[in-house]
């Protein structure tokens, strides 16, 4: 009796573009616009609605004509499993290996998509299992679920605020650099003290010390607000 074939194993580029998809939406299931994806993975329109129709022939995802795409739930598993090896492996780097905060992020990016099974789960043995990468992103645990709790942004917020610094956005090692410099991560407790108008700067208090942060490193910083 012939064997069925095997389903081909997902290139790095199809892998990419499920991560991209459900980075964009809100959990995977939201329509994203096929531009919107080019503009995130740095390649031109028609070579995204190129892929987007691959990965609608894989069943990876569902493409309406002027609505956008969203991930099936193969789709989603799948950008899920890359995300939880990137994330651990950004924090693997971090904490065992003494790699910056800032670099990390370009390391996973590569070895998420070579990344065993059997060394992901000794990875999250060593660990101890754990729930945030260093820039406080949830990890996705091993039955591929994930917690995503609502936060606010530090330039959302007014004088007199006071909350904790939980997550950041991990693909502009500037910005983490600027805060890695001032002793500023994820977990650390804050006040906001001004805040200029306009999309200005916001002044935090961070333990002894007030930073001027930028309204557009501001609008990345993800905070939980103390109510």
């Amino acid at each position: 009796m012939p064997l069925e074939p095997k389903t081909p194993a997902p290139t790095v580029a199809v892998e990419d573009y499920a991560k991209a998809i459900y980075a964009l939406s809100h959990d995977g299931r939201d329509a994203v616009a096929t531009t919107a994806l080019a503009e995130r993975l740095d390649v031109t329109p028609a070579s995204a609605s190129a892929m987007v129709k691959r990965l609608d022939e894989m069943g990876l995802a569902r493409h309406a004509p002027y609505h956008g795409v969203e991930l099936t739930d193969r789709g989603l598993q799948l950008a899920l499993e890359v995300i939880r090896h990137h994330r651990l492996l950004e924090l693997y780097l971090a904490e065992s290996l003494g790699v910056p905060w800032d670099r990390v992020h370009d390391e996973a990016e590569v070895l998420e998509h070579v990344l065993s099974e059997e060394l992901e789960e000794l990875i999250a043995v060593k660990l101890g299992d754990p729930e945030r990468d260093p820039h406080g992103d949830p990890i996705p645990s091993r039955d591929l679920e994930i917690v995503e709790l609502p936060t606010d942004t530090l330039a959302s917020l007014e004088p007199g605020a006071r909350g904790r610094f939980v997550r950041i956005s991990d693909s502009d090692p500037h910005m983490l650099r600027y805060l890695a410099e001032r002793g500023i991560a994820p977990g650390a407790d804050f006040e906001i003290v001004d805040k200029q108008p306009f999309g200005g700067p916001s002044f935090a208090r961070f333990g002894d010390a007030v930073h001027v942060l930028g309204g557009e490193l501001a609008s990345r910083m993800r905070v939980e607000v103390e109510r």
